[in-house]
């Protein structure tokens, strides 16, 4: 068999390594995050979140279709997607290498020895499966996100970019440039990250067309380079529907043509002139025009994808983010324009005061005739003693500056300088948000605990708690795959220093450039080393070339050149073995259920036709899910509450949806318009209510009526109306509350509810919500959850009962002595004893990360939540049922008891469970001792683990002198008090 035989065969053995993993590992349902989202947006082809995905969500659609009937396996499937991109992933990367492996050690088609093959395949095997098993790209591999396809689609134009290389015919050569641009205009529609080799294909082009290679070439093939890539990013992408948007503003403003005739008028314009200059470099042959335009041509081909997301949002779909259902919508939609911007070259510090909020450029909306202006943009002016070049540390939320302080160590009223800003990048943005993700891949990661830093070879042997140590997402390759991929990188740029710049620079676009591109914030809600999982992969090219490094050692020690590539091929293929071994078990997420089950838990908890108000994407995206696949409780509105201070979210929630009728607001929809006076409500208290509650009812009428009255001017452009007071009253028919209020707490309605605002106002999001409960008479149940709750800027406490995830708003007047919100117990037991579901939570053997931990967390308080109430009611019988319920499907071998588990010991004593008591006690209380000892042994910071786990010795305590066990009691006060001891030592 021949070299290019052998090549081919192993390089699909290699993705077939890959696929067997994938699909041994792959997520049977809707994951957290966007996969819930991806997964329901694909299956029906809804508008998910800005900018969209819409070639991914085409793709998925049609994974969707081989579940056939059966709607619970349409996630299985179309995670399967990102399976199958990610297998394409390392077949052409396994053919990269071995390209790249034969330039370094160059041999010529056709000169292949034995030797030579062997090694070359080895080189080959040993970067694409370390790319298989790596962390970052395993974990995008199995599950409905866009990662997979798009490092497929990078890894395909990489190849391709090669293989262009070995073109001689320039007939051939411009075929395989159309086919690449075609691939990254397919590319645009699932990420934008494929268009970052760009500057990577001219480096090579250069290369190819000039022997002699000089700086001066280098910088102007990159500046080409890089205005190719700004032409696509800024003039297509977003570029050519902003001008649609601007002739079609032209044609129907001021030539009074019907709606769409602007745009109609452009795409004709844009597809004649680009046929016409096709046309025009054939007659003429110019070749170099010619190419560049069918690229261009083919690169507009595969971004017409995104027609889907128009087509689609004119059909008002359940989900339709954004609702770009025309042009200048879908332009905002493009520009992620609700998500706001960064300072990139030029900004402001945190401690920069803003002077003024500059009136910018209109934003239009289509009205009855004509496009009408609804808002201005706001150009922010900062003063400029305060602002420097790269900012960094920009941000002025609360959270965001503590950080900077505790990075930089700027005490509170210290001034940040550049000196500041420029430490702040190297640690923290490139030193905490990248490179640690990057030795989490190829050194070690040291658990899954967000924040948790890298395993290098000294901590591989430290002395760590037990239950860190068995923490399924410590992995430890004792540096390996760092040292052979460094010595990959000395050989390729010893021996092949052109193709070593290729790809040193694309290296560089998928991982630094990202990383002052994105300028991302202090904190992340998780762990973003997925953003910058293509540069781990091109340093895997790196990884396969130490086989060759291992060769040059191995051929100077064995006088047989085979055997020294046998060897060096064996022995670069225990990095992968490794790291398979390692990963395997944080990465197989096969029989995990429990987020779906999470979802339709929260829907669960909601009665009939009831409506629930959800805070973040894990409370939202696999309850749309759920109804959207699935099919479950589509009667039950799921209504998020950051997208409710937009204007297109309150207008969907307007009309019907499956089952769910549409809300019946008092206001006219028109009140809610973007840059109208409603965005924002401040309180401005009249002197003369002195303190007193106002009538809700009345407030809505008076903004209903846009009365001066509650009107303020907040600039020259800008009028808001304003609360009158701190505190509202909504009358209550009693009669009708009874509706929705359970029957054994009828004699507690009260016929008025005093709601106060929390903040300096109220949101759109807020007067909408008091809108909806004016004015839905009772009718329909509302619930929110706790994430709901917090952002909500009316202070519902005293009106909510708990029924399980969810809490009811009731006009009932409800307190606890023991903190927290009152509990239907009669609901919330059948809630959660016979409704929910918590599928394989109790089996060991599958692994469930920090995104779930924090969902058990939730639901471990629910459990404790409804135990301590029926305790409170004497009803001890249910209480131990429902105690030991939660035990048998959360088991501490599977999901390690947490404080909420410590908070069962007292409540188990109570229901006369001494034995189960003393178990939790046991486990927890070890635990702590682990942690505490770990933590004193290292002489670490002060942490709020380390407080959890003093809180936890304490409650034991507590639990047992309260159910006067002196003695086990006195002893686990002895040991808080030795911990105690030692802190306090410290201090």
């Amino acid at each position: 068999m021949g070299y290019q035989k052998i090549n081919i065969t192993t390089g699909w053995i290699a993705f077939l390594i890959a696929l067997v993993t994938y699909c041994l590992t792959v997520e049977p349902t809707a994951s957290f995050w966007d996969a819930g989202e991806f997964i329901a947006c694909s299956y029906k082809l809804e508008v998910p979140h800005p900018p969209g995905a819409p070639f991914f969500l085409l793709t998925g659609r049609m994974f969707s279709m081989l579940a056939g009937d059966d709607v619970t396996q349409v996630a299985f499937w179309v995670n399967m997607l990102s399976v199958m991109s990610s297998a394409f992933f390392v077949l052409f990367i396994f053919w990269s290498i071995t390209h790249l492996a034969k330039r370094v050690l160059k041999i010529k088609k056709g000169e292949e020895t034995t030797t030579d093959t062997i090694l070359i395949m080895g080189t080959g095997l040993v970067g694409a499966l370390t790319c298989t098993f790596s962390d970052s790209f395993w974990f995008s591999a199995v599950e409905a996100e866009v990662y997979g396809m798009s490092a497929f689609f990078t890894s395909f134009v990489f190849w391709a970019i090669l293989r262009w290389e070995n073109m001689t015919e320039e007939q051939d050569r411009a075929r395989w440039l159309i086919l690449i641009a075609y691939m990254m205009g397919l590319s645009i529609g699932v990420h934008l990250l494929n268009l970052v080799a760009i500057p990577v294909l001219g480096l090579i082009v250069y290369f190819k067309y000039f022997e002699n290679v000089t700086k001066k070439g280098i910088i102007y093939t990159l500046a080409i380079s890089a205005a190719i890539l700004l032409i696509i990013l800024e003039g297509i992408i977003p570029g050519l529907p902003s001008m649609a948007g601007k002739i079609e503003i032209f044609f129907v403003n001021s030539l009074g043509l019907p709606f769409g005739s602007g745009v109609v008028f452009f795409g004709l314009l844009v597809l004649g002139g680009l046929t016409y200059g096709i046309y025009w470099s054939v007659k003429h042959n110019k070749y170099v025009l010619n190419t560049s335009l069918l690229a261009l041509a083919f690169i507009m081909i595969g971004y017409s994808s995104y027609s889907i997301a128009v087509i689609r949002s004119n059909y008002n779909p359940p989900i339709d983010e954004n609702n770009p259902d025309e042009i200048i919508s879908f332009v905002s939609y493009l520009k992620r324009e609700q998500y706001g911007s960064r300072p990139l070259f030029k900004g402001p510090y945190y401690t920069a005061s803003l002077i003024e909020n500059e009136k910018g450029a209109p934003v239009y909306m289509r009205g009855d005739d004509e496009y009408v202006i609804k808002d201005y943009k706001v150009n922010q002016k900062f003063d400029p003693k305060h602002s420097t070049i790269l900012p960094r540390m920009y941000s002025s939320d609360a959270n965001h500056i503590k950080k900077y302080r505790q990075v930089t160590g700027l005490k509170e009223g210290e001034k940040p300088g550049w000196g500041d800003n420029f430490y702040y990048l190297i640690v923290h943005q490139l030193g905490h948000q990248y490179f640690r993700y990057f030795m989490w891949n190829f050194t070690g990661r040291e658990s899954d605990i967000q924040g948790a830093g890298w395993v290098g070879l000294v901590g591989a042997f430290d002395e760590i708690p037990d239950i860190l140590a068995s923490n399924k997402g410590r992995n430890v390759y004792f540096g390996m795959p760092l040292l052979l991929g460094l010595f990959g990188m000395f050989i390729q740029y010893k021996k092949d220093v052109k193709l070593f710049s290729a790809t040193a620079l694309l290296f560089f676009m998928t991982g630094i450039a990202i990383v002052l591109y994105l300028n991302t914030p202090p904190i992340e809600p998780r762990e973003r080393d997925y953003i910058y999982a293509g540069s781990f992969y091109i340093f895997t090219i790196w990884v396969g070339f130490g086989v060759l490094a291992l060769y040059d050692v191995l051929k100077n020690i064995s006088k047989q050149k085979k055997v020294a590539a046998v060897l060096a091929s064996v022995i670069g293929l225990t990095i992968p073995v490794l790291m398979a071994s390692e990963n395997w078990d944080d990465h197989d997420r096969s029989d995990r259920y429990f987020s779906v089950d999470a979802a339709k838990n929260y829907l669960s908890s909601v009665a009939p036709n009831g409506i629930i108000f959800t805070g973040g994407d894990n409370d939202t995206f696999p309850l749309w899910y759920a109804q959207e696949v699935e099919g479950f409780r589509t009667d039950v509105r799921v209504i998020v509450l950051s997208y409710y201070n937009t204007d297109w979210y309150i207008q969907q929630s307007a009309r019907r949806a499956y089952e769910s009728e549409s809300f019946p607001y008092g206001l006219d929809i028109g009140l809610y318009q973007q840059g109208g006076m409603n965005d924002y409500l401040p309180v401005y208290e009249r002197e003369e209510l002195k303190g007193n509650a106002i009538n809700a009812q009345m407030l809505l009428r008076f903004i209903s009526e846009e009365n001066p009255g509650l009107q303020i001017q907040a600039n020259s452009y800008t009028t808001y109306n304003t609360v009158p007071s701190k505190a509202l009253f909504l009358d209550i028919d009693t009669e009708k509350a009874k509706r929705i209020v359970p029957e054994d707490m009828h004699d507690k309605i009260v016929d008025k509810m005093i709601l106060r605002v929390k903040g300096r106002g109220l949101e759109k999001k807020d007067l909408a919500f008091l809108d909806l409960l004016v004015n839905s008479d009772w009718e329909r149940p509302i619930y929110l959850n706790n994430t709901s709750i917090a952002q909500m800027n009316i202070d519902l406490r005293g009106y909510v009962v708990q029924e399980g995830m969810a809490y009811r708003v009731v006009p009932v007047l409800s307190e606890t002595s023991r903190g927290g919100y009152p509990v239907n117990t009669e609901v919330m037991y059948e809630n959660v004893m016979n409704k929910f579901t918590w599928t394989n939570l109790d089996d060991p053997s599958i692994y469930y990360t920090q995104d779930y931990m924090g969902f058990v967390l939730n639901s471990r308080s629910t459990f404790n939540t409804l135990a301590e109430d029926l305790i409170a009611e004497g009803d001890y019988a249910r209480a131990s049922e429902v105690l030991k319920r939660c035990l048998e499907v959360m088991p501490n071998e599977s999901l390690p008891f947490d404080f909420f588990s410590v908070q069962q010991v007292g409540m188990l004593l109570q229901v006369g469970e001494p034995e189960l008591a003393d178990h939790v006690a046991e486990v927890t209380s070890d635990n702590a001792s682990q942690w505490l000892d770990y933590y004193f042994s290292t002489e670490g910071q002060e942490t709020n683990e380390l407080q959890r786990q003093l809180l936890s010795l304490n409650e034991v305590a507590r639990a047992y002198r309260a159910n006067g066990d002196r003695e086990k009691a006195a002893a686990y006060e002895e040991l808080f008090n030795s911990y105690y001891t030692q802190l306090q030592s410290q201090q």
